[in-house]
């Protein structure tokens, strides 16, 4: 007698098959709206000429977190929270890295009560700083140095002379825009988000950083675009690997051959779990 399989297993299945696509593309969306709102902060920022980042600092950038509605809970003891994106180059003239998706997480206490949401802006002036993610976690103030960032004019005029810290912040509240104390904030890999943008189960920083994950959607291209102008370096028109992109741990960068000794790494990894 031939096996029949029940109806009611086959439709199960084709429900659970269409509801687990849909959870992926929801996913996807989600990021991708995220990515947006950061292109958009951009923007606004590069229109407040009088207290927008200075050109001097941008242009010394080794890595730009931008990190919209992030958002502050407080009674007595406070809370931060927010997700972002961040872009890094190895070299200052060379084209902006597809984004990584990241979250900003931080606490505080004494007298405080409130609620306070605010878009910020890292802004990473030295290649340590970069690499200080390597385990996929970053400390601000412990793990590589920050401060308020400076704005306007005299900003410009401050960084002309040095850069004290490996970090600079800022953040726009209500409509206002400055330099944001971040001293113990933590910066991790969002895994989960950045395999749901680019459809790869896993996808780590590095490979993202040097153009071998899969190539991310339109709005990454529209995110790069607003970075570039705003940094005054050129645009990254496509997703492959280049010479002067990050490589991956243990892997010489493409049309180089192997060498005796590893090429120079740039070791932003996801935290182990």
């Amino acid at each position: 007698m031939p096996n029949r399989k029940h109806p009611g297993v086959a439709l199960s299945a084709a429900i659970f098959a269409a509801t687990f696509i849909n959870i992926a593309h929801a996913g996807a969306a989600r990021e991708e709206g995220r990515l947006l709102t950061a292109t958009e902060v951009l923007e606004d920022v590069r229109a407040m000429p009088d207290v927008r980042l200075p050109d001097t600092l941008l242009a010394h950038a080794y890595g730009i977190a931008v990190i919209p509605d992030v958002t502050k809970v407080a009674f007595i003891f406070g809370g931060r929270h927010g997700n972002g994106v961040l872009a890094v180059r190895d070299k200052l003239t060379a084209p902006w890295s597809n984004p990584v998706f990241i979250s900003l997480t931080g606490g505080s206490w004494g007298f405080q009560a409130g609620a306070q949401s605010s878009d910020i802006i890292l802004v990473f002036t030295t290649k340590t700083g970069i690499e200080g993610i390597a385990g996929g976690k970053l400390t601000l103030g412990a793990d590589a140095s920050v401060a308020t960032g400076p704005v306007g004019r005299q900003g410009s005029a401050a960084t002309d002379i040095a850069f004290n810290a490996e970090i600079y912040s800022y953040a726009r509240t209500r409509g206002l825009f400055g330099g944001i104390a971040l001293d113990g904030s933590v910066i991790s890999i969002d895994r989960s988000a950045n395999a749901s943008f680019y459809h790869k189960s896993g996808v780590g920083a590095s490979e993202i950083f040097s153009g071998q994950a899969p190539a991310p959607p339109a709005t990454a291209q529209r995110f790069l675009e607003r970075l570039a102008q705003a940094t005054g370096t050129a645009i990254r028109t496509s997703p492959a690997p280049q010479a002067d992109a990050p490589a991956i741990a243990g892997q010489p960068p493409p049309g180089v051959a192997p060498t005796a000794e590893p090429a120079r790494t740039y070791p932003l990894e996801d935290q182990k779990k």
